[in-house]
């Protein structure tokens, strides 16, 4: 993650703790320079890309959250686009990342 853009790098390094500290026994890969987060019952769950303004956090079952993100296009992910190290933290993001340790992604 240390080749990302660099203006975003705290972002990503305070997602990608708040995700590992939050659900357990994760998997990790980077692919297409995005950083996926997956169990191994689950599928991948999670996937962070880094971009010039924002960081989206793509939530891959999101859908079925029990009040998903507001983005996405497809049938089953919804993201949040994250611009500051504050929105990084909320209690909202949290809550998501935490259903995501629950939730099927992409198997």
């Amino acid at each position: 993650m240390r080749h990302l853009v660099p203006d975003m790098q705290p972002i990503v390094e305070r997602l990608d703790r708040s995700i590992r500290d939050e659900i357990s026994g994760l998997r990790f890969a980077v692919k297409w320079k995005q950083a996926y987060y997956g169990r191994p019952e689950l599928g991948w769950i999670i996937e962070m890309a880094a971009y010039a303004v924002s960081v989206n956090v793509v939530f891959l079952g999101g859908a079925d959250f029990d009040m998903p993100p507001p983005l996405g296009d497809s049938d089953r992910s919804r993201y949040v686009k994250v611009k500051s190290l504050q929105e990084a933290g909320s209690a909202e993001l949290h809550r998501w990342i935490e259903q995501a340790g629950r939730v099927t992604g992409w198997t």
